[in-house]
C-alpha cells in the first residue's frame, strides 16, 4: 500500500513541472515521508483570528488528519487560500462519519499579518502560531511548499502528501483515502486521451502600475483524436484568476484560458496556472510574468 501511495503521489504532485524538484530528489523525498510519523511539540496552542486561545492540542480521534505547514517566506495570502480551504475542510466531514481536523500551523511571529489574513478571508478554524518554528524544528519539513501538507492516520503517520488546495488531483487522492474508496490511475479508470497544444507557455505583461489590473490569454488547441476536456485550472496565487469556456473541445477547435492578475503589491512575480485535462501532456504548466511598479 505504502508503494502505490507513494507512486499516486509522486504522478500527481507533477514534480517535472511544479516544483524545483528533480525527480530523484522527488521520489527520494516521497518516499521518506510516506509512512513517517509527525512529531509534535508539547503545548501547541490554537488560536481563532491569531488573538483568542481555544484549545491545546487535543489527541488524534479521527482516522485521519490533514496537517498544514505554512513558512513566513513570500505572500500569505497568495500560498494559503484560505476560502478553498474551508470548501475543502466542508467537504472532507461530508464524506466521513467523524470529524477530519485540519491543522494548520504557522512557523512564523509576524502576527500582524497572520491575523490580518485570517479576518480579511473570515477564516474563523483555529490555527497554531508556532512562533519558534517547533514543529518545523521536530520534523524538518520540506522547503517545497509543494510538499508542506499532509494526510496523516490516528497515529499521525503520513498516508499521502501534497496540497490539496493547489492540485486537484491530490485532493482527489485525499478525500478517496478518507472516504474508503478504491485509488485508481487514470489508467486504470480508462480515461480517453488526447493531444493539445499551447501557444505559449510564459506571457510576460511587462511593467505597469500595480493597482492596474493585468489580462493575458492562452490558447489551447486540440491537436489528438478524441475530445479535449478541462477538468481544472489552478493558480499559484489567489491573485490570479482564469476564465475558459467548459465545453469539451473538439478535434482542431481550440478553447481560450483569460487570466486575469491584480497585484496585491509592488514588485516583481512570476505565477503559474495549471491546466489539467485529458491530454496525455497533463499537467501544462502556463506562467505569467512582470514587474508590477
Amino acid at each position: 500500500m505504502k508503494n502505490i501511495l507513494i507512486i499516486f503521489c509522486l504522478l500527481i504532485i507533477g514534480l517535472h513541472s511544479c516544483t524545483n524538484l528533480k525527480n530523484d530528489e522527488g521520489i527520494e523525498l516521497v518516499n521518506k515521508w510516506i509512512g513517517r510519523e509527525i512529531i509534535f511539540p508539547n503545548n501547541m496552542v490554537f488560536t481563532g483570528f491569531g488573538k483568542d486561545t481555544v484549545m491545546q492540542f487535543w489527541p488524534f480521534c479521527s482516522d485521519y488528519s490533514v496537517i498544514l505547514y505554512a513558512d513566513s517566506i513570500g505572500c500569505l495570502s497568495c500560498r494559503l487560500q484560505l476560502g478553498e480551504w474551508k470548501s475543502f475542510m466542508a467537504n472532507c466531514d461530508s464524506i466521513s462519519e467523524k470529524h477530519i481536523p485540519v491543522l494548520i500551523y504557522f512557523g512564523s511571529n509576524n502576527m500582524h499579518d497572520i491575523s490580518h489574513v485570517l479576518k480579511r478571508d473570515n477564516f474563523t478554524y483555529p490555527v497554531c502560531i508556532d512562533s519558534k518554528d517547533s514543529l518545523n524544528i521536530l520534523n524538518q519539513f520540506p522547503i517545497d511548499m509543494a510538499f508542506q501538507t499532509f494526510l496523516v492516520d490516528k497515529n499521525s503517520r503520513v498516508v499521502a502528501i501534497g496540497n490539496p488546495i493547489h492540485n486537484p488531483k491530490i485532493k482527489e487522492l485525499y478525500l478517496k483515502i478518507i472516504q474508503g474508496t478504491e485509488v485508481k490511475s487514470d489508467n486504470e479508470r480508462d480515461i480517453v486521451q488526447t493531444e493539445a497544444s499551447v501557444d505559449k507557455h510564459t506571457i510576460s505583461l511587462g511593467r505597469f502600475d500595480w493597482q492596474e489590473e493585468q489580462k493575458a490569454s492562452f490558447v489551447l488547441k486540440n491537436m489528438g483524436e478524441n475530445l479535449l476536456v478541462i477538468q481544472d485550472v489552478d493558480t499559484s496565487c489567489g491573485c490570479t484568476e482564469v476564465t475558459y469556456s467548459k465545453k469539451p473541445v473538439q478535434l482542431g477547435d481550440s478553447v481560450l484560458l483569460n487570466v486575469t492578475y491584480k497585484a496585491e503589491q509592488s514588485g516583481s512575480f512570476n505565477k503559474t496556472v495549471t491546466v489539467y485535462c485529458n491530454a496525455k501532456s497533463s499537467p501544462i504548466i502556463l506562467r505569467i510574468t512582470g514587474d508590477a511598479e
